[in-house]
């Protein structure tokens, strides 16, 4: 996470020491694995296994084959040497669990939206979510097994998201993934907090 480092002394901003990333986006777009492949520790989760209460409730249509969800929050930690460490906090997929996003949001610096693209509507509760908070974020592109590839521009146009938000590819599984994700976020917060980034917004500029 060197390239967090750099990016601050360039910046002449000094982050906070405990630094608080959530981890957004819809439904098995990936937020647990990703929480559980970059942290240090032992991860805590709060997933249960899908029932079938769920019937009619959660739509599993392109995720057929998942078994467990969320149900209140995944949490893992990144120490960057002597001096910083990253609390990531994986928020919930589903609607009837969005009541919970609040306190998990309170103080972070920014967060990351993991975008599946066999299901990417789910990314826009996520995106209007921080864009009304005003938090930083930025899209990562998980890229699922046997799922199609679309280029990085025309998942920008379907998810209508400013040309300064970055997005990125990431495999949510592999840990180097994972930590050039959370570097790129961490760099566009520090971007914002100096004011040569633009505010959170997924929408646009009008052609």
């Amino acid at each position: 996470m060197d390239s967090a480092h750099s990016s601050r002394d360039a910046g002449q901003v000094k982050l906070p020491r405990a630094i608080k990333i959530l981890v957004a986006g819809g439904f098995g777009a990936g937020k647990t694995t990703l929480v559980g492949t970059v942290s240090e520790i032992e991860p805590l989760r709060t997933e249960e296994t899908l029932t079938n209460r769920g019937v009619g409730v959660d739509d599993l249509s392109g995720v057929e084959t998942k078994q467990t969800t969320t149900v209140a929050m995944d949490f893992g930690r990144i120490t960057i040497g002597d001096d910083y460490r990253l609390y990531l906090f994986g928020t919930p997929g589903q609607e009837r669990f969005w009541f919970l996003w609040d306190e998990l949001a309170l103080g972070a610096l920014g967060a990351v939206v993991l975008a599946d693209t066999r299901r990417l509507a789910d990314c826009f509760p996520s995106l209007d979510y921080f864009e009304r908070r005003e938090t930083p974020f930025i899209v990562a592109v998980n890229c699922f097994d046997g799922a199609r590839r679309y280029d990085l521009d025309e998942v920008r146009l379907g998810l209508t998201l400013h040309p300064d938000i970055p997005i990125v590819l990431c495999d949510a599984r592999e840990r180097e993934s994972g930590k050039e994700v959370l570097i790129t976020l961490v760099e566009h917060a520090m971007k914002m907090r100096l004011g040569t980034a633009p505010a959170a917004g997924n929408t646009a500029p009008a052609t």
